[in-house]
C-alpha cells in the first residue's frame, strides 16, 4: 500500500476519486493530476464524471468537452511552474459518446444510423442516469487503452452514486441477458416467445400508443444486434477496475455525514475487491487547536487582557479597552474553533479504514486557476 500522495501516483496507471458531494472531491482529482504533471514526466489525463462542471473552474479554463483539452504552456506560465510532464482534461459528454460507441459496436453503417435516429435512443442517451453512468466507465476504458496517457485521474460522481457508476459495467451485461429485453425482441411470429409476447404489446399499445411501443421494439432489437461488442467491452472494463494498476481514493471532510458517506464508498469498494489507495481529509483545521499549549494561551488572553496590554508595546499605542477587547476576542475565538476541531476530531474517528490519510487544510479562497489546484497538490503530497 502507498504510504505517501507521490508513492500512490507513481505506482498506478488509474486513480479514481470517489466520495460524497461538496468535500472538495473535484479539486483533488485536479490537483492530484496537476501534481503528477508538475513533478514527473508522465502525460497525465483527468476526467470528469461528474455532471456538476467544476472541474473547468478549478483549471482556470472557461470549459472543455468530451475531447481531451491540454493545459497550455500559458496556463503553466500563470502559475509559475514548468512540468515535467503534460496534462489534459476531459468532460464527459455522455450523448457523443453513446454515439461513439454505436459507430464501435453496430454491425452496420446502416444499424447505426437507425440506432442513432431512434427516439428512444436519443432519450435514453440524453436523459437518463444510468446511460451515465455505463458511458462513463466506456470512456475511461477508452482512454486507458488509448495509450495517450500514462496517468489517468477519474473525478466520479458523488458516493452513492459512485456505487451505480463501479457496477454499470456489470448491470449493461445482465441488461443483455434479461427477459426483459428477450421479450421485447421477441417476433411476433416466432413460436412460444412470440405467442407471450403478444399479450404484452397489445396491452403496451393501448397504455402507451402503437408508435411508441413500435420505437421500444426498433430500439431494443437494434441493440441487440450490438450485444458482442456491448458485452466484451463491459468484461474489460470491469478487469480495469479490478487491475493493479488502478487505485481508489475516497475524499470527505471531518463532520458526521460525510464521513458516513465516504464509509459507504469504502465499504462498496471492498465489497467488490476494489483496492483502496487512501483517504483524503479536506478542510482540516489548524494543528495548533489541539494543543495544550494554545488552549492555555487562549484562557491567557481572555483571563489577562488589561495585564498582558499593558506588557505588549505593540498593544499599547492603542486604547487599552479597545486592546483589551480585541485580546479577549481572538482567545474566545480560539476557543470556539477548538470545539470545532473537537468536533472533527471525533467524527474522523468514525472513518473505517486501514488506508493512508491524507490531510489539506482549509482553504480560504475558491479554487479558480491551476496555481491553486497545485498549491493543494502540494499539500497533498506532504500528507
Amino acid at each position: 500500500m502507498s504510504a505517501t500522495v507521490d508513492e500512490l501516483l507513481a505506482r498506478h496507471r488509474m486513480i479514481v476519486v470517489g466520495g460524497p458531494g461538496g468535500v472538495g472531491k473535484t479539486t483533488t482529482a485536479a490537483a492530484f493530476a496537476a501534481h503528477a504533471a508538475a513533478t514527473t514526466d508522465r502525460r497525465v489525463l483527468v476526467l470528469t464524471v461528474d455532471p456538476a462542471r467544476r472541474l473547468a473552474t478549478a483549471l482556470g479554463l472557461q470549459a472543455f468537452g468530451n475531447v481531451e483539452r491540454d493545459i497550455t504552456a500559458s496556463h503553466w506560465a500563470a502559475s509559475k511552474r514548468r512540468p515535467k510532464g503534460s496534462l489534459s482534461a476531459a468532460m464527459l459528454d455522455t450523448k457523443a459518446s453513446w454515439d461513439a460507441l454505436v459507430h464501435r459496436h453496430a454491425p452496420t453503417t446502416d444499424t447505426a444510423a437507425e440506432i442513432l435516429a431512434n427516439p428512444l435512443y436519443q432519450n435514453i442517451t440524453g436523459r437518463f442516469v444510468q446511460s451515465h453512468d455505463y458511458v462513463a466507465m466506456e470512456r475511461l476504458h477508452e482512454v486507458e487503452r488509448s495509450g495517450r496517457y500514462d496517468l489517468i485521474i477519474i473525478d466520479t460522481p458523488p458516493s452513492r452514486h459512485a456505487v451505480d457508476f463501479l457496477d454499470a459495467p456489470e448491470r449493461m451485461a445482465d441488461f443483455f441477458s434479461s427477459p426483459l429485453l428477450r421479450l421485447l425482441t421477441a417476433p411476433a411470429s416466432s413460436g412460444v416467445s412470440g405467442f407471450m409476447a403478444k399479450p404484452f404489446a397489445a396491452i403496451a399499445d393501448k397504455v402507451l400508443g402503437a408508435h411508441f411501443v413500435a420505437d421500444i421494439a426498433t430500439f431494443f432489437s437494434l441493440m441487440q444486434t450490438m450485444r458482442p461488442g456491448f458485452v466484451q467491452r463491459a468484461e474489460a472494463v470491469g478487469a480495469t477496475l479490478i487491475s493493479s494498476d488502478t487505485a481508489f481514493v475516497a475524499v470527505t471532510v471531518a463532520a458526521p455525514g460525510p464521513v458516513a458517506e465516504a464509509n459507504f464508498f469504502v465499504d462498496a469498494l471492498a465489497e467488490r475487491s476494489l483496492r483502496l489507495g487512501g483517504v483524503v481529509v479536506n478542510r482540516c483545521l489548524p494543528a495548533m487547536l489541539e494543543t495544550r499549549a494554545g488552549h492555555t494561551a487562549a484562557a491567557k488572553m481572555v483571563a489577562q487582557a488589561d495585564r498582558l496590554v499593558a506588557e505588549v508595546p505593540v498593544l499599547a499605542a492603542a486604547p487599552a479597552d479597545v486592546a483589551a477587547g480585541v485580546l479577549r476576542e481572538v482567545g474566545e475565538s480560539f476557543t470556539d474553533y477548538a470545539r470545532l476541531s473537537d468536533a472533527a476530531a471525533l467524527a474522523l474517528a468514525e472513518l473505517r479504514t486501514d488506508a493512508p490519510v491524507w490531510s489539506v487544510g482549509e482553504v480560504t479562497d475558491d479554487i479558480t486557476d491551476l496555481g491553486g489546484v497545485l498549491h493543494i497538490g502540494e499539500q497533498l503530497a506532504k500528507g
